[in-house]
């Protein structure tokens, strides 16, 4: 057995006469080895990528039940704005020598300390750290280590204060008695699972159908050469492990070629990854269970391919014999899987639209991967049957047509990878400009030009807000506004108090003086209250109210789709419409004008409220446009990253349908130059190549078409959006599609030439 196989390594890298096609072919099959393992060591690493950051998100978790003999640590957690991410920052303060630290911290800060995260370091570090700077309290001591942080690209710090700083907030401290809660495992949600496994399969199906192709290739010179062994006296089964160990080669190189590529990407994967994301280089490992059934199944699957590809062939000492008539495919596995994937999808017309729940989103994720993995199943099927009935036509039509009739299998095979990336690929497009057509896109009033610097605080610090606020550089006013919760009967709406300058920041008003009332709704939003209504401290909390106040019959209603305050319907009142009533505390916005450039006036105000903390937070009036404009470039960066992964996946679909032109071409010289020395012009040949290619992946892609929008349609509905069907990418798919099969035509030409000379049907 082993004299067999060191025979098959030797052919794989020698192969006599043959030696350049051999090394070709050996080319070939490791880099397909090397691509599918690339792929899939990436995808196994995620699984331990995102469990190692679950744990580190579970041990630095508060413990708030009481401990005996443990003096608590008091802690207060607020958000401030840090370019368009926000960063969590939290004031300690022990109560006693024992007070619990946080992980990744040596010490508990000093009042007035400040330790950060490596990404928030980063930030500081980096051109415009200043700005960063201005919104952080204290004196910068040190970093949280990586135990302290549940990802890489978390933004935290941890800001010391004294005890009666956050025992004077009251309930909205926190006491923590040590941290860390048990680690339970990682779940991966029914959400989740309803977007990982279909992109899988988009991903995956595709590249493993090319490492069969690949594997595969040569085929007829292997059995030339297997036929020339059994002629010196090798028998039947030492045949196959010959071929099995030649297979064997180019499927070790390939892993081991993937297996160094691999290591090369981890090395700077944190650098590469899109959206922002950072993770942990030392994270990105997967778990050896998985690297095993990698290396295991990657080579197997290439060597079973090319056994599997023998089992028709009878391989004879003076030749090789096939088994002339084909075998009619059976359908009925074929329709069962794209069934089952049917049924589960309907599955989810019992769910109520936008009800999300776990047993839909389940359903959806399995009926997605079987109908994908049923839809490449049926492609072969339908080809079989549609030649079948297809006769006459042009020459190069009937070459096409017959040579299809003969074996469709093969080239089917190949395209099916090619019609599961376009069914994800329609599938993932449709998603997403359906869900971006409903977000709502946040529009800045034209008064924000007059305020452009927000402080939010509260009405015990409002006073010195606006003192502090006042006092910074470029700063030529500053605008209170106090949002307030209003009962009428028993319908509440919101109202925000303030001057004109304020309210025009929070809507477009047009004229407004002191003493108006604007109501702000939606195009057809409710009628405003009327008559006596009762002020509360805001919309969600109605335990301190305030004096009750009569709405003026005067309310200038003010028609807007663009700001979040028309989605409930706001009131916005000046001073002078009160009456001079004392409002409850409650929140306050002190809105700042000023001069110069916007983020120099908002570096100022934030250096200048700085010792007030969480009291006193910065941001831009316009904030909320950032980050919807932030969310937009996500959604953009996504649908580039998804369709950028599809068309590397087309790629590699359309190598798998140049190494099959050239596998059958190869085959087919003797056929091919007979034809051209018979007067079959070169061209008739050229078209029936690319009939015999184009027939498939017209199927295909009608097959693609009907399959991703038939996947898209109930994962909208149960997200509650409506269907909007992208006809340009679908046309550009399509065409990208059809290019490549002309690309692969083309690229088969000069071998077509090469095949068809005189001189090679006399070296036949």
């Amino acid at each position: 057995m082993m004299r067999d196989l060191a025979l098959g390594l030797r052919l794989a890298v020698g192969g006599g006469r043959m030696s350049g096609a051999a090394l070709l072919r050996l080319a070939m099959t490791a880099f397909g080895i090397a691509l599918a393992v690339a792929v899939l060591l990436p995808a196994a690493a995620v699984d331990h990528l995102v469990g190692a950051q679950a744990q580190r998100a579970a041990a630095i978790r508060p413990v708030t039940e009481p401990r005996a003999g443990v003096a608590p640590l008091l802690t207060y957690n607020w958000f401030t704005a840090v370019g368009e991410d926000f960063a969590k920052l939290t004031a300690v303060a022990p109560t006693g020598p024992g007070s619990p630290v946080p992980p990744g911290v040596d010490r508990l800060p000093s009042p007035g300390e400040l330790v950060v995260s490596p990404e928030l370091a980063a930030k500081l570090a980096a051109p415009g750290g200043d700005s960063v700077r201005a919104q952080l309290p204290g004196r910068i001591v040190g970093q949280v280590s990586r135990e302290g942080v549940s990802g890489a690209g978390d933004l935290l710090a941890y800001y010391g204060v004294p005890a009666a700083q956050i025992q004077a907030e009251g309930d909205e401290g926190t006491a923590v008695y040590a941290f860390g809660r048990p680690y339970t495992g990682l779940g991966l949600s029914a959400a989740m699972a309803a977007i990982v496994l279909p992109i899988a399969a988009v991903l995956l199906l595709p590249l493993l159908i090319f490492v069969t192709t690949a594997s595969r290739m040569g085929a007829a010179q292997r059995e030339r050469r297997l036929a020339a062994l059994r002629l010196i006296g090798l028998d039947s089964r030492q045949v196959k492990r010959v071929a099995a160990a030649e297979s064997l080669v180019g499927a070790l190189i390939g892993l081991v070629a993937g297996l160094g590529f691999f290591a090369v990407l981890r090395t700077f994967v944190a650098d590469i990854l899109p959206f922002g994301l950072r993770i942990f280089p030392e994270d990105f490992v997967p778990s050896w269970p998985l690297v095993a059934v990698i290396v295991l199944l990657v080579p197997g699957l290439a060597v079973g391919s090319a056994l599997f590809g023998l089992r028709r062939t009878i391989v004879e000492p003076l030749g090789v014999v096939r088994q002339g008539k084909p075998v009619r495919r059976r359908m009925w596995w074929r329709w069962t899987l794209a069934t089952i994937g049917v049924l589960f999808l309907a599955t989810t017309l019992a769910s109520e639209r936008g009800n999300g729940d776990t047993p839909a989103a389940l359903a959806l994720s399995v009926g997605s991967v079987f109908l994908l993995v049923g839809v490449a199943a049926l492609l072969p099927w339908l080809v079989e049957r549609l030649v079948e009935r297809l006769h006459g036509g042009p020459p190069s039509w009937q070459l096409a047509i017959r040579r299809l009739q003969l074996d469709s299998g093969t080239a089917s095979r190949v395209v099916s990878g090619l019609v599961v990336v376009l069914a994800g690929t329609i599938l993932i497009q449709g998603v997403l400009t359906s869900l971006g057509s409903g977000a709502p896109r946040q529009t800045s009033p034209a008064g924000v030009t007059a305020a452009p610097v927000r402080v939010d605080t509260t009405a015990a610090h409002e006073a010195e807000v606006v003192k502090l606020a006042g006092s910074a550089a470029g700063v030529t006013g500053t605008h209170p506004a106090r949002t307030i919760g209003i009962q009428s009967g028993s319908k509440q709406t919101s109202g925000v108090v303030g001057d004109c300058v304020a309210l025009a920041v929070e809507a477009d008003l047009g004229g407004c003086a002191d003493g108006d009332t604007f109501y702000v709704v939606p195009a057809q939003g409710p009628p405003a209250p009327a008559g006596p209504v009762q002020l509360q401290s805001s919309f969600h909390d109605s335990t301190v109210s305030g004096p009750q106040w009569t709405v003026p019959g005067t309310v200038k209603v003010v028609r807007s789709d663009d700001t979040a305050l028309a989605e409930q319907g706001t009131l916005l009142i000046t001073p002078g419409a009160l009456g001079g009533l004392t409002l409850p505390d409650t929140s306050v916005a002190v809105y700042v004008s000023g001069t110069g450039d916007l983020q120099a006036l908002t570096d100022n105000v934030a250096r200048a409220v700085n010792p007030l903390a969480w009291n006193a937070t910065v941001v831009k009036s316009n904030y909320l446009d950032g980050f919807a404009a932030r969310d937009r470039r996500m959604v953009e960066s996504f649908r580039s990253v998804l369709i950028t992964a599809s068309l590397f996946v087309l790629a590699v679909a359309a190598m798998s349908l140049l190494m099959l032109s050239i596998e059958q071409i190869s085959e087919r010289r003797r056929p091919l130059a007979a034809l051209s020395a018979a007067g079959v012009p070169i061209g008739v040949l050229a078209r029936g190549s690319l009939w015999q290619t184009a027939i498939p992946v017209v199927v295909g892609v009608a097959l693609a078409v009907a399959a991703g929008l038939g996947l898209t349609a109930p994962i909208l509905r149960l997200a509650d959006r409506p269907m909007i069907v992208d006809v340009p990418v679908l046309l550009t798919l399509a065409a990208t599609t059809v290019a490549a099969v002309l690309l692969v035509t083309g690229l088969t030409m000069p071998l077509l030439r090469q095949v068809t000379r005189l001189d090679t049907l006399r070296s036949e």
